[in-house]
Order: structure tokens, then sequence, then C-alpha cells
């Protein structure tokens, strides 16, 4: 990985730190895979606070982008038979679905 002359130097304590704050648990020899390469974000995030954004408008997305939406008009829905024709299984009148959540014992 190219040395980035614009990189923060970071320590091994605060890239532990960085980790401890991201709820990850590092070896010795992870932490000192990672220091250059979280170095190189943050020397990139450093170069994006140094450019000048006066008079640049705030937008979402680059480009400008139109939803075309139908109109809400209520329709008729399809008949239960219908629908419960096509089910992979069915109890009574209603579609079966696998258990979410496991019953306490």
């Amino acid at each position: 990985m190219a040395h980035d002359a614009n990189a923060p130097s970071l320590t091994a304590a605060q890239v532990a730190h960085v980790a401890r704050l991201a709820k990850l648990e590092l070896a010795p020899e992870a932490v000192e895979r990672f220091r250059p390469q979280l170095a190189a974000v943050l020397g990139h995030i450093a170069r994006l606070d140094s450019l000048d954004l006066a008079g640049a408008e705030p937008m979402a997305h680059p480009f400008e982008s139109h939803n075309r939406l139908a109109d809400d008009v209520p329709v008729e829905g399809l008949p239960i038979e219908a629908i419960l024709m096509n089910a992979p299984a069915v109890e009574g009148r209603f579609l079966a679905v696998p258990k979410v959540l496991a019953e306490e014992s």
C-alpha cells in the first residue's frame, strides 16, 4: 500500500480505541495491519474537508431525479380463493408461514 503524505500518523492505541468503539476485537497483528489503512481513510477525509465548498448547493443525488408516481386509486383486491390457490401452505382461509419466534420453555 502506498503511503499518503496527507494521511495522519496513527498509533496502535488509537486504532485499538476505534476498534473498541466499533465493538470489534482485534488481535495486535490485526491492529498493525489496519493502522495504515485507517490512516489512509482519515487522509482522504482530510482532503475532502480541505475543499472549498462555498456556494455549492447541498444535494441528495448528483443528478435531477423525478419519481413517476401513479395516482393512488383504490382497486378491487384479488379474491381470497385466488390468493390461497398459489400459496405453498394454507390453514383454513389463512396463509401458513413458519414460526419466526421460538417459544420459551
